[in-house]
């Protein structure tokens, strides 16, 4: 796994000392994205079948993080316990899908420029669309555990509560 914890990054100052809604979180990483001398220097590729992430800042109201993708990567189906959260993609491409019970999922190709948020009931997997792909992602309150879905043959689904720290990764072949 390939993590990086940043000091407390410039740029931040203007933050509200309180949790944020979703809709701030989109206008937070919608911002972030115009400003890239704040996380173009953490973009990194490394192989090794591991997604790069870099947590660019993180207090007792808002995480902010940077993920690098290509499209080997995959999220598996997951939740984000009780944060909100948002996401901007500022080069390539990410896609989003939603679990449907009894039909085909949701998914959406979120391109470079575009963003979404998301409530905490809200459970999704991403993966890459294309190489060499870049999002920024916020969260509030700050992500401590998240849920890992496992859908078996049957149509059952599971969950897993997960620290955020850990790697998301697909927890069967993908449903």
């Amino acid at each position: 796994m390939s993590h990086d914890v940043l000091p407390r990054t410039p740029g931040f100052a203007d933050l509200p000392a309180r949790t944020l809604g979703k809709r701030e979180l989109r206008a937070l990483v919608d911002d972030l994205a115009e400003r890239p001398e704040l996380w173009r220097q953490h973009v990194a590729f490394p192989g090794g079948g591991h997604r790069h992430y870099a947590s660019l800042y993180r207090d007792e109201h808002v995480d902010v993080w940077l993920l690098c993708w290509t499209p080997d990567d995959d999220t598996g189906w997951h939740d984000h316990d009780v944060s909100s959260g948002a996401v901007r993609v500022v080069s390539g491409a990410i896609e989003e899908s939603n679990p449907r019970i009894g039909g085909a999922h949701a998914s959406t190709v979120v391109a470079e420029g575009r963003s979404f948020c998301f409530g905490p009931d809200h459970i999704h997997r991403l993966t890459g669309v294309a190489d060499a792909s870049v999002s920024i992602h916020a969260y509030s309150p700050p992500l401590w555990r998240m849920g890992q879905y496992s859908i078996d043959d049957s149509g059952v689904m599971r969950r897993l509560s997960v620290s955020y720290s850990d790697e998301l990764r697909p927890q069967d072949t993908p449903a």
